[in-house]
């Protein structure tokens, strides 16, 4: 058996045991699969990660930068209470659409908001709302702005909010400190602010599973 396979194995294995799915998130795969969006979407075992942070967090406001079909979404909105708030933004109205469509079959349209158009117009326009803190911030769009959706997130959370980054890896390129492509490049820029930015104490773990070899950061928020 390769490795690749029994990655992908041992995925199955977890997320038949721990994160099962149902209709609203096979629904959400399958109508982002018939519309043809990228097969870029989270795993179910990434899913329910995302969904546990957001529960261990007590979130009750939570923004996402890269919308997709609404998968991570409805994980996300799934860990809020009734009167959360999940305000995710999408580049591509397409895919927003779809995501608005996956998100009100999940019965999340109160608490989700999809908001159209470059994140790094989006956001400036959220602050000046002056919103609610969020208390967890999930990172998952174009690798090349990731140092500026931090800079932004610093903006828009508080002590002891958590930013998560999706896709860190770049399948190990992302050490390679000779890299001009713009995706190592913003990776390697974001991380570089986790570590040395006083507010912020961070981490990257990788990981191999059913979407091959990657990884993600995560940095605590600090006083």
């Amino acid at each position: 058996m390769s490795g690749s396979q029994l990655w992908v194995d041992v995925d199955d294995y977890f997320t038949s045991h721990l994160s099962p799915d149902d209709e609203a998130l096979r629904a959400a795969l399958r109508d982002s699969e018939t519309a043809r969006l990228p097969p870029i979407a989270v795993t179910a075992a990434q899913g329910k990660l995302l969904q546990l942070l957001a529960l261990t967090q007590g979130a009750r406001n939570v923004l996402e930068i890269g919308t997709l079909g609404g998968y991570s979404t409805i994980w996300l909105g799934r860990a809020l209470p009734e009167d959360g708030r999940l305000v995710t933004l999408e580049y591509h109205a397409k895919y927003a659409d779809v995501a608005v469509r996956n998100i009100s079959r999940a019965g999340l349209e109160r608490i989700v908001e999809v908001r159209v158009g470059p994140a790094l117009e989006s956001l400036p326009k959220l602050a000046d709302e002056n919103p609610a803190p969020f208390d967890l911030v999930f990172i998952d769009a174009d690798k090349e702005n990731y140092r500026h959706y931090v800079e932004w997130a610093l903006k828009l959370t508080r002590a002891g909010s958590l930013i998560v980054l999706d896709n860190v890896v770049r399948g190990g390129r992302v050490a390679d400190a000779r890299s001009t492509e713009p995706d190592v490049v913003g990776i390697r820029a974001a991380l570089d602010l986790f570590a040395s930015h006083p507010r912020l104490s961070g981490t990257a773990i990788q990981t191999v599973g059913l979407k091959g070899y990657d990884g993600f950061a995560l940095a605590r928020v600090q006083d």
